[in-house]
């Protein structure tokens, strides 16, 4: 098969950084400007520090919004308890941690399925891919977390590189994801390794022009994917 016609670039901008109280705006805004999909965090206080919103918010945001992809990067403690809620608000795809619930991965999985949504499973950076290799042919995408998850505006970890490499010369046509201090400055690295979804917060949403940057961001991961040397 040939993977450069196979494998797709996919920016989804994360509006956790936009402002809240403009929410339908901003995003649609960022649609607007050539986002794929919208990367929407959702953090408990539990597994991370830190509460954003819930599917409340997300099932507004659909409604608003009723053909764009959603993916919830699901920071929770109990991935499980929101499977039905955020299919209800229309989330396309489910993405959660696998550390807090190492032992019920597959039975989640199976859950977000029959929930009638695709199933992204994540790694914190201390997480290694031998955690994930045995879940990895019933997930849809690995997101490779470039943070420490739970806050915004922290710095890239070149070093989590080489488990986007594993994982691209392992399965060439898996959708990897990476998330966490993706801009213009280390677009390259991800590319390079083999990340084809990108999420970028704070250099596409307090960027002055938000379509050049997306535009910039896909030219430099489609360079890499039409390589097939990853």
């Amino acid at each position: 098969m040939d993977r450069a016609a196979s494998l797709k670039c996919k920016i989804g901008p994360s509006i956790l950084n936009a402002d809240l109280s403009q929410l339908y705006a901003e995003s649609q805004r960022l649609l607007d400007s050539g986002a794929d999909y919208l990367h929407l965090d959702v953090m408990d206080g539990s597994f991370v520090p830190n509460l954003t919103f819930g599917h409340p918010v997300v099932k507004c945001l659909r409604k608003r919004i009723p053909h764009a992809f959603f993916e919830t990067h699901m920071m929770v403690q109990d991935p499980e308890q929101w499977i039905e809620p955020m299919a209800d608000a229309g989330v396309s795809q489910y993405t959660f941690h696998i550390e807090p619930v190492l032992k019920n991965v597959m039975p989640i999985c199976r859950k977000i399925r029959e929930a009638g949504m695709k199933v992204g499973l994540a790694l914190k950076p201390a997480t290694g891919i031998d955690a994930v290799r045995q879940f990895i042919d019933h997930a849809d995408m690995i997101l490779i977390m470039t943070v420490e998850p739970g806050f915004g505006g922290q710095k890239f970890m070149t070093d989590m590189m080489p488990k986007v490499q594993w994982l691209r010369h392992n399965y060439p046509l898996l959708d990897i994801e990476v998330d966490g201090g993706v801009g213009l400055n280390t677009i390259n690295a991800c590319a390079e390794a083999g990340a084809n979804m990108i999420v970028s917060g704070t250099a596409i949403i307090n960027a002055c022009d938000q379509r050049s940057v997306i535009a910039s961001l896909r030219e430099t991961v489609e360079s890499s994917i039409h390589k097939c040397n990853v």
